[in-house]
């Protein structure tokens, strides 16, 4: 991937030092608690607001680490921001032809923990966006272990994280946020293979199909095995390729961001098209 020719983005941010804690009512984490949830957080890139959700359900102090000032290679810092700006010409092109604003992200780079709208989060928790700040969290550190644990390497498998986060922010600015929130209440399941939070990360992964198809219209910059890169790492962190890493088995009800192949057929849907109409997984079978 030629990134080299990607537009640079003002919104790019290198986090001071944070973490701490997260205060709310009732029983707090125990020692267990918290390593499952860390582990969570890696295996499933979950957002820490569904994480963080399901944990501190009435009182009590949630402990975070603590952050160390972020030291962030300039080459890394330079690449993010070309990938983050590519998004913000695809979205706000896209957004303008349909008479919309697109409001850019912030991208925060952190290490070891970070203070956020959501909550204090961990590198632990991988990259995630927080629709509270509208800001999408990364600690590069992980792409080493996407590159280690998951044997998903290149810059373009990089890209696709990113844009994958950035796709949660375009989903929050079209209201599927909301929507999804409105669905739960009425009792819409979450969890598991047809659940909402399946269909929310599969648009997601569309989304991030949709950048890829419409920065390589502009720039040009793919080359010969960067979208299989893209697909490898799309299938490596499928819900049942990760259980049965981790378990062993494979549990579809506790899925939530669906299976290697769906993971795949989104992000292709999204890249073939490059049409955002591609991307309704929340119709028929995910």
């Amino acid at each position: 991937m030629d990134w080299q020719k990607g537009e640079r983005s003002q919104n790019v941010e290198v986090d001071s030092g944070g973490g701490g804690p997260r205060f709310g009512g009732g029983r707090g984490l125990g020692i267990g608690g918290i390593v499952i949830l860390a582990i969570l957080g890696l295996v499933f890139f979950k957002d820490p607001t569904a994480l963080l959700s399901q944990v501190d359900q009435g009182g009590g102090q949630v402990a975070a680490p603590t952050g160390q000032p972020a030291q962030v290679d300039p080459q890394q810092r330079d690449f993010v921001s070309a990938v983050l700006g590519s998004t913000e010409k695809t979205w706000g092109d896209l957004f303008a032809a349909n008479g919309k604003q697109y409001v850019q992200p912030k991208l925060t780079l952190f290490s070891g923990g970070v203070n956020t709208a959501c909550g204090a989060a961990s590198t632990a928790v991988g990259p995630f966006y927080c629709p509270g700040d509208q800001k999408v969290y990364l600690d590069l550190a992980f792409f080493q272990e996407l590159q280690d644990r998951f044997h998903a390497a290149g810059d373009f498998a990089r890209a696709y994280v990113i844009a994958h986060e950035v796709g949660h922010h375009v989903q929050n600015l079209l209201g599927v946020f909301d929507r999804a929130e409105q669905a739960r209440r009425r009792g819409a399941r979450m969890e598991g293979a047809d659940g909402l939070s399946v269909r929310q990360e599969l648009q997601a992964d569309c989304f991030a199909g949709v950048w890829a198809n419409r920065s390589q219209q502009r720039l040009q910059w793919l080359q010969a095995g960067d979208v299989e890169a893209a697909l490898n790492a799309a299938s490596k962190i499928g819900d049942d390729a990760l259980q049965q890493q981790a378990r062993g088995r494979v549990v579809p009800d506790s899925f939530t961001h669906g299976t290697s192949a769906q993971r795949v057929k989104w992000f292709r849907a999204g890249f073939d098209s490059g049409n955002v109409n591609s991307c309704n997984t929340f119709a028929g079978e995910p």
